[in-house]
């Protein structure tokens, strides 16, 4: 049988590129080997989105067709709404009950967020308690594989830890998911910091090619180019870091790079090249986006019936919960 694997997002708004670069490639190679749980995890988005929630229902419909769009299948995954599936909720209480005040506290994500958030009130239980939650949605479906960057590893590593800590009162339920470190390509927004929808930088996968292409034309680039005859440092241009994700030509990119150090290409010029390879790869993305955007009713099928395939595994896992903790078997 396939090795299960856990992943999610949080609707938030529409992807970008880094989403595309850095996830979804990935999970979509995933889905031909594993059985793979993709889910949208909405109650994580009420974590900071409480004081105003209007805008969750329909950032999942975003994400469910960006997550089309890229290639996700639901004939070979199972995609499915974090709330459509109550056991989330069940087994996030079950595990704080034994998880220690300390290990919240010493999130170092927790800490950062804290300080550098300063537009919302996170100063609740629910936002210093994510990692529980976090635990509980991997736990629930004991997924054996959970594809992560290396800066997320701590993060599984403490729904490890709330696994071994659980199974020490309980006895041996909660098996410890394994780290599948993935490879995060550098994927920088349109002003050069890390693409994000917080920085009002990303380039969107449903953009339309016009706007993708305003957005990568005004990029920054190597700041010694300040003129056309300026040479530059491709490894400096956050314009060459996304040719690195989206060029396959690897002459044309020697070609680029030489040029860009000589001065013999213009950055107009090598934005140009590196839209026409944007387009290559996002062409058969946004005829899948199309085709979904104009079905609702499919894309509701498609998460009822992820919906009902996610539960079956979760009432599964609830269930030799409840027995393990000694509370009254459900009828």
């Amino acid at each position: 049988m396939a090795q299960r694997v856990f992943s999610g997002m949080r609707p938030t708004g529409k992807l970008h590129l880094g989403h595309l670069a850095g996830a979804l490639t990935n999970w979509v190679r995933l889905q031909e080997d594993y059985e793979c749980f993709y889910s949208i995890v909405d109650w994580h988005a009420l974590m900071s989105d409480y004081a105003d929630s209007s805008t969750i229902r329909s950032n999942c419909s975003e994400v469910l067709l960006d997550w089309l769009a890229a290639g996700l299948d639901p004939e070979k995954c199972i995609i499915f709404v974090q709330s459509h599936v109550p056991q989330h909720a069940e087994l996030h209480l079950a595990l704080s009950m034994v998880t220690p005040l300390g290990w919240l506290q010493r999130n170092p994500t927790y800490k950062e967020q804290i300080i550098n958030i300063q537009n919302r009130d996170l100063s609740t239980y629910a936002f210093l308690g994510y990692p529980v939650l976090m635990a509980a949605d991997i736990l629930l479906y004991k997924a054996e594989i959970v594809p992560v960057g290396e800066d997320q590893s701590a993060h599984l590593e403490i729904s490890r830890e709330m696994a071994r800590r659980f199974n020490s009162f309980f006895g041996d339920i909660l098996p410890e998911p394994q780290i599948m470190l993935t490879p995060t390509p550098k994927v920088p927004g349109t002003d050069g910091r890390k693409m994000s929808k917080s920085y009002g930088n990303s380039i969107n996968i449903a953009d339309h090619p016009d706007e993708m292409w305003q957005k990568i034309r005004t990029m920054i680039t190597d700041p010694a180019r300040e003129r056309r005859t300026d040479p530059g440092e491709p490894e400096k241009c956050p314009v060459w870091d996304i040719h690195k994700v989206f060029n396959d030509d690897e002459e044309e990119k020697r070609e680029i790079a030489h040029g860009c150090r000589t001065a013999g290409i213009g950055c107009v010029d090598c934005k140009k090249k590196l839209m026409n390879h944007v387009n290559r790869v996002m062409a058969p993305i946004r005829e899948r986006r199309a085709f979904y955007e104009g079905r609702p009713d499919l894309l509701q099928s498609i998460l009822r019936e992820g919906a009902v395939r996610a539960g079956a595994a979760a009432r599964k896992t609830m269930d030799e919960v409840i027995a393990a903790i000694g509370f009254v078997p459900r009828g």
